[in-house]
């Protein structure tokens, strides 16, 4: 077994473990044909599972899995293999081991047993044990019963691991996604077998109980994130999802697969933010698709753990250092005077260029500001695009527009000394008014090598800057004068994981955030229902002022855009297929119906919230100026 600490179920609760893709489908792109026992090949061509296994480690794999998902006396008995049983499952096993070293977890994979009416539930059992036992003495870490079509079949599972509690495991079924729109409603994910997930994933009385439960197989990456959607709202163990890569989709006329690497990769993220513990593929996906999936969700799961972390890096001050008092929160900034004294806010999203260009951007600020616009939000590295510093725009837009900026503040370009001299930076510019994020993993844009930071979270980084407003540095040093930033941060109402949404809003606010600014969110209801439950947890009210973020549709393209490609953002099927409607009509018509959508939204939401965050599509200011109604 691997002899490195932490154990495997203990490393599957403290951070996110990418798994490898599927053996067969590498062992057939090798040429090996499905008349063959795959799981012979661990005795008659070991040097080709070895190559496959290593091309998923290389590819980021943390978890490899044996070459035996087949290799049970009822399955080898059609090759008249039986009596080979355990060389096989022991070679597979020791086969992944080499390859894994110290580095990474070996799983040992038992398929489904294909029993008959005559086999009873005891002698089944004894299969899966004759295939566990084996696959333990080859030094694997936990078993991996995948691909179960049933609660049935993962109880049968579970059942005879209670006879050898010191060996982990995990269940993981196989799921069957109905046809459905926009957004699946139009079907509810299942077993093989019929089963709802609350049903395959209602609690396991066992003493000895898995390690995690599992998602495998499916139609795909859109499809298995339904299911894992239901799955978190029900399970209390860490939840593994292992997609296939789908199947072909019609578009205009063609038949085409969209599993493409990059595809998997942007789901990763997805579940990851559900909050699965361990990302991986099945049937289809390859050692590119892993090698995308890690680039995407390792700098993730650093940004998400860096809130752990964030917790620890302010030095105590210094013994002659004393902590001023902060500079009163209306005097700070016109925009802080605004959000203090509860008036309706309106600022206006613009990007800065990636070249070094900064007219048009300070004319559209200069004309905005002319329509009442009151302030500029400008994003720091928008989906991980390399553009001209958000810091320099900013100051060019105040001093030339005479309009203030919101700068958008991201931890992931910079450690936390850069970070702190470019918090510093804003002071000296006269940039108060700051939002801050955690920011998209490099994999998301144009530079995929490019290393994620994440020293520091959105919430470590507001803790730093509330205390550079009382005078003292990340090292407890005096800072003469304080600064006098207001403290902004992000908040997404459509979170596949509301409960951690509210709870990491809640650890903001205890850090010192004094405004929130939302996702672009397209149903109101959807916005609503979580300003309530905030306003449940926060005790009957909301503790800072929250703007609403409004993107106005440009095009039924657009809204395909948004719905599909950009995290964090639920366009609903009740927009979508308004969009649809009119998808082929002229441009113009279509945007109409995309502004009269944002104006909807501001009337439905104004009275809930302080103000409103309008983007503008592809930097057009017509556009947010028909939303705004100017």
């Amino acid at each position: 077994m691997m002899p490195s600490t932490p154990s495997f179920p203990d490393s599957l609760r403290k951070s996110l473990l990418v798994f490898d893709g599927p053996m067969g489908t590498e062992l057939y792109r090798h040429h090996v044909f499905t008349n063959r026992c795959f799981e012979e090949i661990n005795l008659t061509d070991p040097k080709l599972v070895e190559q496959i296994l290593l091309d998923y480690r290389n590819a980021g794999a943390d978890v490899l899995t044996a070459n035996t998902f087949g290799a049970n006396r009822l399955n080898l008995e059609k090759y008249g293999l039986a009596e080979k049983l355990a060389d096989i499952n022991r070679a597979g096993a020791k086969i992944a081991r080499t390859v894994a070293g110290d580095s990474a977890f070996v799983a040992g994979s038992v398929g489904p047993i294909k029993h008959t009416a005559q086999h009873s539930a005891t002698e089944v059992e004894i299969i899966i044990l004759e295939q566990v036992d084996a696959l333990w003495e080859g030094q694997v870490d936990f078993i991996l019963f995948e691909t179960q079509p049933s609660r049935r079949a993962m109880e049968i599972c579970a059942q005879a691991m209670q006879q050898r509690p010191h060996i982990p495991y995990v269940l993981s079924c196989a799921v069957v996604i109905p046809p459905h729109g926009f957004t699946g409603s139009g079907g509810q994910p299942t077993s093989e077998s019929g089963e709802t997930i609350a049903r395959l994933f209602a609690p396991f009385e066992y003493a000895a109980k898995p390690a995690a439960l599992g998602l495998n197989c499916g139609s795909g990456p859109e499809g298995l994130l339904l299911a894992a959607e239901e799955a978190v709202k029900i399970i209390d163990l860490p939840l593994i999802v292992q997609p296939n890569a789908g199947t072909p989709k019609e578009f205009e006329g063609r038949h085409l697969y969209f599993c493409s690497p990059e595809y998997a990769a942007t789901y990763s993220m997805q579940f990851a933010n559900l909050g699965a513990c361990g990302i991986g593929g099945c049937c289809g996906m390859t050692p590119d698709h892993i090698r995308e999936i890690a680039k995407m969700v390792k700098p993730l799961a650093k940004a998400h753990s860096a809130a752990q972390s964030a917790k620890v890096i302010l030095k105590d001050a210094q013994p002659e250092v004393v902590e001023q008092p902060e500079v009163p929160f209306a005097e700070r900034s016109r925009f802080a005077w605004k959000l203090a004294q509860r008036s309706w806010i309106t600022t206006v999203e613009l990007v800065p260029p990636r070249g070094y260009d900064l007219t048009n951007i300070i004319e559209n600020s200069r004309r905005l500001h002319r329509h009442g616009v009151d302030a500029i939000n400008l994003p720091d590295g928008p989906r991980a695009s390399s553009r001209i510093s958000p810091l320099i725009t900013a100051q060019r837009i105040l001093t030339e527009a005479h309009i203030e900026p919101i700068l958008h503040f991201c931890c992931r370009d910079r450690n936390l000394i850069g970070m702190q001299a470019d918090l510093l930076g804003c002071a000296a510019s006269g940039i108060h008014n700051l939002l801050f994020v955690t920011g998209d993993p490099p994999k998301l844009g144009l530079y995929p090598d490019a290393t994620g930071v994440f020293d520091t979270d959105a919430i470590g980084i507001v803790a730093v800057q509330r205390r550079l407003n009382r005078g003292i540095d990340l090292g407890g040093q005096a800072v003469h004068p304080t600064t006098r930033a207001v403290i902004g941060v992000g908040l997404d109402p459509t979170a596949l994981d509301r409960n951690r949404e509210l709870d990491r809003f809640r650890m903001k606010v205890e850090a010192g955030a004094e405004f929130a600014i939302t996702q672009p969110v397209f149903d109101p209801d959807a916005l609503l229902s979580f300003l309530d439950a905030l306003t449940r947890m926060m005790g009957g009210g909301l503790p800072i002022p929250i703007i609403a973020g409004i993107w106005p549709l440009a095009s039924y393209r657009n809204a395909e855009f948004m719905q599909n490609e950009v995290p964090g953002v639920v366009v609903p099927d009740s927009t979508m297929r308004r969009m649809a409607a009119v998808a082929k009509q002229s441009k113009e018509e279509q945007l109409s119906v995309g502004v009269e959508i944002a104006r909807e939204m501001i009337e439905h939401v104004r009275q809930r919230v302080n103000g409103i965050q309008v983007s503008a599509p592809f930097g057009r200011i017509d556009i947010v100026l028909a939303v705004l109604g100017s």
